[in-house]
Order: structure tokens, then sequence, then C-alpha cells
């Protein structure tokens, strides 16, 4: 990522997390003018036909409402690392393109310095390789491994909420699934007389789709974290290819160099007799 679109990727995840607040904020007064709806309505509105809609709020309650905040966080995540973590925001073109050019003109000190200025991954590795390349070439890719091995990690770390929420949704639906059997139970316990039906299976559908909404959460959640797992270690080898290419070049550029003026001088004593 360049200089220049760091304020850009700041104001684009700033705009999803405020998208995410609000619409949090709208789904909660839909549900709480929902619950408020339900009780007034009172028995008159229970023997009308509920809403769909209606009835999954109902049942959902103040679990349901969580589990939907944290899919609207899920939802603002993905998509914040689809923006990131792409191959143009690793790996810029513009980069290799400036890196290439610089190193045939043999301008090692811009190249270095173009490679610094900019924030990508690449641009990390391609600094990291050519501050240690006077060492030797061997040094300067064990550099770039160790500085790969740390942009990995930072990335990895990034979509571990991913992980945590693939765990974390069966866990709160199963929160949800004890909360509505222990109702069920409930009815059945202090019914002295007549058992009520719709009172228990009211406990039953509140469970099942608590469960439900919690598998919902956390199927996509482990998708999308395999995924870009999968896609953060194909990334970064490509990367750590290409900078190991560039600076391969330099090496070998910055020792032609080295070659061709060390035999200038050397050639220079021997052409003096002939001029004599």
């Amino acid at each position: 990522m360049n200089a220049s679109d760091r304020p850009r990727a700041t104001l684009g995840r700033r705009v999803l997390m405020l998208l995410s607040v609000a619409v949090a904020i709208v789904l909660f007064s839909a549900a709480t003018s929902w619950a408020q709806e339900a009780a007034a309505g009172g028995e008159a509105n229970a023997a009308q036909t509920e809403s769909l809609l209606m009835w999954i709020a109902r049942c959902s309650g103040v679990i349901g409402l969580f589990i939907l905040v944290l899919s609207i966080y899920f939802l603002a995540t993905v998509i914040q690392l689809f923006i990131e973590i792409r191959e143009s925001e690793v790996s810029p073109k513009e980069l290799v393109e400036n890196c290439e050019q610089l190193i045939g003109q043999k301008n090692f000190k811009q190249a270095l310095q173009t490679a610094r200025e900019d924030d990508s991954p690449l641009g990390q590795l391609i600094s990291a390789g050519m501050s240690e390349l006077q060492h030797g070439l061997g040094e300067a890719r064990e550099a770039m491994d160790r500085t790969s091995e740390s942009i990995t990690t930072q990335m990895e770390k990034r979509i571990s909420i991913l992980a945590v929420l693939g765990t974390l949704g069966p866990m709160i639906g199963l929160l949800g699934t004890l909360k509505g059997m222990i109702a069920s139970f409930s009815v059945i316990a202090r019914s002295d007389q007549q058992m009520k039906p719709a009172e228990v299976a009211g406990g039953i559908s509140e469970a099942l789709l608590l469960t439900f909404e919690g598998v919902a959460l956390s199927v996509p959640s482990i998708y999308f974290f395999a995924f870009f797992k999968n896609r953060i270690a194909a990334l970064t080898v490509n990367t750590a290819l290409i900078a190991d290419d560039l600076v391969r070049k330099v090496y070998h550029a910055s020792r032609g160099s080295r070659s061709t003026a060390a035999a200038a001088p050397a050639a220079a004593p021997a052409a003096a007799p002939a001029g004599s």
C-alpha cells in the first residue's frame, strides 16, 4: 500500500465500522419496537396471524440480537479483508516497475528509497533485502525470510477474528438452546392441570431458532477464515519470490558495476606504451 493510499484505507475502515454501528442501532430499535408492539397487543394480537419477521424477532430476543450484531461485524470484517488482502495491495505492480527501471539504470539508492517509502509487504521485503545486501546475497535472503514471516503473522492476526466468530457462534446458539429448553420444561413442571402445547412449543422453537442463528454465523466465518488464510499464504509466497528476484538483480548489477570499475584502471597502464 502506498503512503498516499493509507488515508483512504483508514477512511474505508472507519466507514465500514460506522456502517456496522448504524445498522446495529437501527435493528436494535426495530427489535425493541416489535417487542413493545407484541407486549401491548396482548392476547388479542396473539390470536391474529403473526408475520415471520415478527416471530423471529420475538423468539430471538436479546441473544438473537447479539448474534445479529456479530453477524454485521462479520460482514464488515469480510468486506474490509477483501479490500486489503489482494495482490494490488500486497505487491503493487507500480512498485515492481519502478524498482526494475531504477535497477536497470543502476540507481540502487533510489530503488531502496522507493521501496522504503512504499508501505506494502513487497516494499518491506525489498527494503529489508537491499539493506543487508552489502553483507552478501545470503544475508539479504535471510533478512527477507524473517520479514516475510513477520508480515505473514501480522496478516493472519487480522483474520483471526473470523476463527473466533466461527467458534463463538455455536456457543451463543447453545446458550439460546438451553434458555429455550429451560423455558419449555419449566412450563411442563409448573403445569398442575392441563399443559398448554403452545407454550411448550414456543420454548422449543426459540431453542431451535437460536441454534440455527448461531450455526448460520459460524459456517461462513469458518469458510472465510480458511479462504483468507489460503489467500495470505499464496500472496506472501508470490511476494517473496518477486522481492527475491529484484534483490538478486540488484546484487548481480552491483557486482557487474564493481567489476567494470576495477577493470578500467588495469586497462589504462597497458594502453600507455602503445601511445608512447
